[in-house]
């Protein structure tokens, strides 16, 4: 049927010796070799030897469509379904010619059309699945690609050596061969390049297929990717973490840096959280207006410091404390532009307040104590160290008003006398920590602090009239002590340090600086202390090797030593305590300054830096 298309009339075996002695090329009319075109010049030997070349046209067709029918219930094999693959062309022409030929065939023996599937060129393929599959994904780079299924099964049945694939397995996937397997199958004319082209172009396809799923799913994977790359982000964190870790900022960090981020952040960083507490202590760019708008907007404010911002006013913290009734804790060392109008009105205002810290302000007066005295019953912990106006009388009004004050501290108050501590003495059962460091009090006064039963720290400092009796007493008298500080007292001696050790049975740090001692009191101390955990002895002249190291011999709790322009103890004696005593601190200037230098080095620093910055 197909030599009837053709355009030249020559006979059969004359084509047939000229294609084995010369490659032609065979041109139907129908824009390539149509089905039976296809049997007669393929590569099969079988149908070619069997081929009835004196019979006519229609003979030829019966006998080929029947000789295609029997080969093809025959088919066991993928390599074998693999030789009846056609073209586009090819399979238009059997579409409009073949089928008509090989209607006579019983159905059941050719079986589905879709068996005859399309023969694609391989430079054509790779298009087409782009286009049919994954259109709209751009071209990958080169990787290594899964084995697809298919071509897993031939070689399996390749290694069994039988030739046939598992029954689940598809045996005929769309595969096609190249253009130059098909020459060459038509050079040879044998059916072993067909077979081997075929194989090639099932896995060539087969990982065509699999590059285009790969793809969809590679597509897939990077918008899950991008998806977690959004939800990654730090602002999808819920609220509550990011305000935790806003709240290790410092008001300057939230302000100035975190606030100015986006406006998320801005509004977090207004929480009504982090204005709760305030720190503005040394922020020179703070003013009264600063204040005025934190009065205005967060009326919550429990905690103020204002230390060291000299350009704040009484104006300012006057706004502050009329706004804020809740405020519990004000702080405002060093703030020597401040006079009493500042503190009037935070005790008339807040009554609830707690802590006041107020030390080294000069135009303080006794007016404010009396007010606060008056007004906040809540007071337990003042400061008014260096305040020089203030005297007893403020003092006094402070503590019969204040009685569950905690902790009291005066340093260098001049005007402040025995009469003072009496007060707080019998007042303010609660004390905790007392201090009159270089204040006008003498035993007199100090004997009156035996009533404390909860006194834990005592700061006897540069008290001008102490003797060792009132010491000894104190310390025989509060059972909770363990804290006593003795420094610059010249009248504190070897014996007096001998009963300190001895009774105080709570005691953990006793500060001796510049006091009038010698080796006995520090052989004392790590003869009857079991608790004495720090010893300050710095300055103390008298001084030598044999109490630094029987200290360090006998105690058994003793952590630190200051020694400290103790000229008398030589530096060698200490290198050898400290390595034989590794758990003590010994304080002098060359450990010191050797300590200094290792954290340094521990933080990065290095001579070099140092020189050339």
């Amino acid at each position: 049927m197909g030599h009837l298309f053709s355009r030249n009339g020559y006979s059969l075996k004359k084509k047939t010796r000229k294609l084995r002695k010369k490659k032609r090329r065979r041109n139907c009319f129908l824009q390539g070799p149509c089905m039976l075109c296809f049997i007669v010049h393929g590569t099969s030997g079988s149908i070619e030897d069997d081929w009835p070349f004196e019979s006519s046209c229609a003979v030829a067709a019966a006998a080929a469509a029947s000789k295609l029918a029997e080969r093809y219930v025959s088919l066991n094999s993928p390599e074998e379904c693999a030789k009846f693959l056609l073209s586009p062309g090819e399979l238009a022409i059997w579409e409009g010619q073949g089928r008509s030929l090989l209607s006579a065939v019983p159905a059941k023996l050719i079986g589905p059309p879709a068996l005859f599937c399309a023969v694609v060129p391989a430079a054509d393929y790779s298009e087409m699945v782009c286009k049919r599959k994954c259109a709209e994904l751009q071209r990958c780079t080169p990787r290594k690609q899964p084995r697809c299924a298919f071509q897993e099964a031939m070689e399996n049945g390749e290694e069994r050596g039988d030739g046939s694939a598992p029954e689940s397995q598809c045996l005929l996937p769309s595969l096609c061969p190249s253009s130059s397997s098909s020459s060459a199958s038509e050079e040879d004319g044998s059916g072993a390049a067909w077979h081997t082209d075929a194989g090639g172009a099932a896995a060539s396809s087969s990982s065509s297929s699999c590059c285009c799923q790969l793809s969809q799913n590679e597509g897939s994977e990077e918008g899950k990717s991008a998806e977690n790359t959004d939800t990654s982000h730090i602002n999808q964190l819920p609220s509550s973490i990011l305000l935790k870790v806003f709240s290790h900022l410092s008001v300057k960090e939230r302000c100035l840096g975190a606030s100015l981020v986006c406006k998320y952040w801005r509004d977090l960083c207004l929480d009504f959280q982090f204005w709760k507490q305030i720190d503005l202590s040394g922020l020179q760019q703070v003013k009264d207006d600063l204040l005025v708008k934190i009065a205005s907007r967060r009326q919550n404010v429990t905690e103020i410091n204002i230390s060291d911002c000299r350009n704040v006013q009484d104006h300012g913290v006057c706004s502050l404390a009329s706004n804020c009734p809740g405020l519990i804790k004000y702080t405002a060392y060093r703030c020597k532009q401040l006079s009493d109008v500042s503190l009037c009105t935070v005790a008339i205002h807040c009554p609830l307040l707690q802590k006041v810290h107020v030390g080294n302000q000069d135009k303080l007066t006794d007016h404010a104590l009396k007010l606060l005295g008056e007004h906040c019953k809540e007071l337990k912990d003042v400061h008014f160290g260096q305040c020089y106006s203030i005297s007893d009388d403020g003092l006094v009004a402070l503590a019969q008003g204040c009685n569950k004050l905690q902790r009291i501290y005066m340093q260098e108050n001049k005007l402040v006398t025995d009469k003072s501590v009496q007060a707080f003495a019998e007042n303010c059962p609660e004390l905790q920590f007392v201090g009159f460091m270089g204040c006008s009090v003498t035993s007199q006064g100090v004997i009156h602090l035996t009533r404390l039963q909860h006194l834990s720290s005592l700061d006897l400092r540069h008290i001008s009239e102490l003797n060792n009796e009132t010491v000894m007493e104190v310390v025989r008298k509060c059972r909770n002590l363990t804290s006593l500080n003795l420094c610059l007292n010249w009248t504190i001696n070897d014996r007096c340090v001998e009963i300190i050790a001895k009774e105080g049975r709570s005691l953990k740090e006793l500060y001796l600086v510049s006091c009038k001692i010698t080796d006995h009191a520090l052989i004392a101390i790590g003869q009857y202390s079991s608790t004495i955990e720090t010893v300050d002895a710095g300055w103390c002249k008298e001084i030598t090797d044999q109490g630094a190291t029987q200290i360090a011999k006998s105690s058994k709790s003793l952590r630190y030593l200051g020694l400290m322009r103790c000229d008398k103890v030589n530096e060698e004696t200490v290198e050898r305590l400290v390595l034989q005593y590794p758990h003590i601190v010994f304080s002098t200037v060359m450990q010191d300054c050797k300590r200094t230098l290792e954290r340094a080095y521990q933080m990065g620093w290095s001579p070099n830096t140092s020189t050339a910055s």
